[in-house]
């Protein structure tokens, strides 16, 4: 068993040699290096990129929703903050009262803590439906903005036909040259659109 695995290894390794060797032969005869697959493939193919991150934050649409869902998601938080107050203040009661002997028979105090337990869950039942209200709003406004600026780039690229339009967020992208970044004419485009719109 030995043996055969040896002999298998030098077999293997003989064929290295003698394709080492009949490549070595080649790399004295002067050639041009054939171009690389990817360099081939990208030679004449026009491309630009977005800085999504400057798009969002300079999209007037982009700014109003971002702001519509700020409000929104803090009134949500006030009524959430108010209504748990309100929770706390009938629990802080109870407690009071059953310490003093406030109530008459045992059964009112179990009735008091029944109807702060069914406040609770009540409470709970809010914060999940407002949750994901918000949620779902959020959701659709993404959409939106994304059907927005696609909708865009479709009419902006018959005029400058580009084969691929990049987005960049963060560092997805290590480097390109800048000359390839049109992100301010996408940007002025969009606003100049959007505000056509709020005429």
């Amino acid at each position: 068993m030995k043996r055969n695995k040896l002999s298998v290894f030098g077999a293997a390794l003989a064929a290295m040699f003698v394709f080492i060797q009949c490549t070595g032969t080649q790399e004295n005869k002067p050639e041009q290096a054939a171009p690389s697959t990817a360099q081939t493939q990208t030679e004449g193919i026009k491309i630009a990129y977005v800085n999504i991150d400057s798009l969002l934050n300079n999209y007037k649409f982009s700014v109003t929703l971002r702001n519509e869902m700020l409000r929104k998601g803090e009134n949500m938080r006030m009524t959430l903050a108010e209504k748990a107050k309100a929770i706390q203040a009938d629990m802080e009661d109870f407690q009071r009262k059953v310490e003093n002997n406030v109530y008459a028979t045992r059964q009112r105090a179990e009735e008091e803590q029944a109807r702060i337990l069914k406040s609770q869950e009540e409470y709970g039942r809010l914060e999940q439906r407002l949750v994901g209200e918000l949620s779902a709003e959020e959701n659709k406004n993404n959409i939106t903005l994304r059907d927005s600026i696609n909708n865009f780039l479709k009419d902006y690229n018959k005029a400058k036909g580009y084969d691929l339009i990049l987005s960049r967020m963060a560092d997805n992208i290590l480097l390109a040259n800048e000359s390839l970044d049109i992100t301010k004419e996408v940007i002025d485009g969009l606003n100049e659109r959007y505000s056509g719109k709020d005429k």
